[in-house]
């Protein structure tokens, strides 16, 4: 075997302390919509995560353009420890979203809680030339890069 054979990306994943203020803040902040929630647990859970006790509350939301996030409040969470609040701890990862307005996005976000980590920067060089990007952080310290396009 060459490869892992990937074929496309079907979701991305996050865990989160509050499955109700997270789905409160991919909607009304960022514009998702939510597609359903669900419960999971027992043994087939433990078997695919690995985790101990896996019940699972879930919540998938999905972005203007289709892509998914599926967001996970487990029994134990908190007992399982929290992402390092920086950008640049090792395993640290983070999703991308183009946005219209950067400087808007960055008010819906901070109105619902989060922060940005610092000021929209413009990309100097390269394939993404005149991108204005930004990283915003929550309370479980996900991290959300915006990026505006430039004006074609």
């Amino acid at each position: 075997m060459t490869d892992a054979n990937v074929t496309a990306v079907n979701h991305t994943g996050f865990a989160v302390s509050s499955l109700d203020e997270a789905v409160r803040f991919w909607t009304e902040a960022l514009g998702f919509t939510l597609q359903r929630r669900s419960e999971m647990g027992g043994d087939f859970l433990r078997q695919v995560t690995g985790v101990d006790d896996p019940n699972v509350k879930t919540a998938t939301v999905k972005a203007p353009d289709g892509s998914v996030v599926e967001l996970l409040q487990y029994s134990k969470g908190s007992q399982n420890g929290a992402v390092p609040n920086s950008a640049g701890a090792i395993g640290a990862a983070h999703l991308a979203l183009t946005v219209r307005d950067i400087h808007a996005a960055i008010a819906c976000v901070e109105a619902a809680g989060w922060k940005a980590k610092g000021s929209p920067q413009s990309i100097s060089g390269g394939p993404r030339k005149g991108t204005l990007v930004a990283y915003v952080s929550g309370p479980d310290h996900i991290t959300i890069e915006l990026m505006e396009l430039p004006v074609q």
